[in-house]
């Protein structure tokens, strides 16, 4: 049995060595070449998994680590029998601590009152409902639009997306890419919907590129058509626009879901998709070896004299500064791929232990909701 595996995928080492030839590769350098006798694959969202690669060789299944799959032409892989899943969720809480560190970042930077805001939420399936309760955390108003969900459970909780532009403040996205449908998502946030947004509005996509059209939101920008924009992914990545990245508050390599807790969970769900396909005893598999972070997993926050917003924010960003990753960026556009891959250890907020000093059990609560295991004074 042979097995070909990204080489960027954390905690995989070790796992189907027992029962399989295993090859350890960049994304792209996955050919057909290489694939031909292989019987699956665990990748990323670097490696097209198509009628090119894959056409003759004798792979069953593929897994790949991440939550989005469009780089899996998953119609002909079905029609030629060739299994595939994705890790939905694995990296949800990971996304979650980088809107709390842009929402922390912004308000820093803008003079924002969150807690008088509205945000709206586009997408609620594992990421996004944790993101809605980031809002709820901060005070904010919530909306919620996700048309798939509203025809599913009824019009109460959900929102249109015009609703959701006419009324937010902040406006994040976290859809899938999908080109075709009533619910396609390819440029949603096209050149005339852009332009509706206000120039006191706020847009951040961290789910696929292609969801926000980048030349329009450039042209936005330039003629100031919003207070501020936040890209973690790109239309043509690794190549971006080096015009667009300095129009941005905030520009990080597509990594908002690149926490080490995140990255573990993914490859676990692989290992045991495979598994179970192929017959190995893996099925009860999880990653190990998760490194702890540069900064201590417990530390202490004195929330005497300070607002609910400034001690989330400073929480928050004990455990992680995004704006770390947007200087990395600006620095090295063409870094685009070595900063993905080299990855710094970030843990979420759940591997921290919180002393809160001075705060109430209502502010404890709300850290709590951003996933902190929260002790009081």
């Amino acid at each position: 049995m042979k097995i070909v595996c990204d080489n960027k995928i954390p905690f995989l080492r070790g796992a189907f060595e027992p029962f399989a030839e295993v090859v350890y590769l960049p994304g792209a350098q996955t050919t057909p070449e290489v694939v031909k006798d292989a019987d699956a694959l665990v990748t990323r969202t670097r490696t097209i998994c198509n009628e090119a690669l894959l056409k003759g060789s004798s792979v069953k299944a593929i897994a790949t680590a991440t939550i989005g799959y469009d780089h899996i032409d998953t119609s002909w892989c079905e029609a030629n029998g060739i299994a595939w899943s994705n890790a939905p969720g694995c990296n949800s809480w990971s996304v979650k601590q980088y809107i709390s560190s842009v929402l922390a970042v912004l308000a820093q930077r803008h003079g924002l009152r969150l807690g008088a805001l509205t945000l709206g939420v586009v997408g609620v399936g594992n990421v996004g409902s944790k993101v809605a309760d980031v809002g709820r955390a901060f005070g904010m108003r919530v909306l919620l639009n996700d048309p798939p969900r509203e025809r599913a459970e009824g019009p109460d909780a959900f929102v249109d997306l015009d609703t959701v532009l006419a009324e937010s403040d902040i406006v994040t996205v976290h859809v899938p890419l999908t080109r075709a449908g009533e619910d396609a998502t390819w440029h949603l946030f096209d050149a005339a919907r852009l332009a509706r947004m206000r120039p006191s509005q706020i847009l951040i996509n961290s789910s696929r590129g292609p969801v926000v059209d980048n030349a329009a939101l450039k042209n936005i920008l330039l003629k100031g058509g919003l207070k501020a924009a936040v890209l973690d992914v790109w239309e043509g990545e690794p190549d971006l626009d080096p015009e667009l990245v300095g129009l941005l508050d905030i520009s990080t390599p597509h990594i908002a879901g690149y926490s080490a807790d995140g990255k573990a969970n993914g490859t676990t769900m692989s290992v045991r998709y495979l598994a179970t396909r192929l017959g190995l005893p893996l099925v009860d598999w999880t990653a190990s070896g998760v490194p702890a972070p540069p900064q201590p997993l417990a530390f202490t926050v004195d929330a005497s004299g300070k607002t609910p917003q400034e001690v989330l924010s400073e929480a928050i960003l004990h455990t992680y500064d995004v704006r770390q990753d947007s200087d990395a960026l600006r620095a090295e556009l063409d870094a685009f791929e070595r900063l993905r891959g080299d990855y710094m250890v970030r843990r979420e907020p759940s591997a921290f232990t919180l002393t809160l000093s001075g705060g109430g059990q209502e502010l404890a609560a709300r850290l709590e909701l951003l996933g902190f295991k929260v002790k009081t004074l």
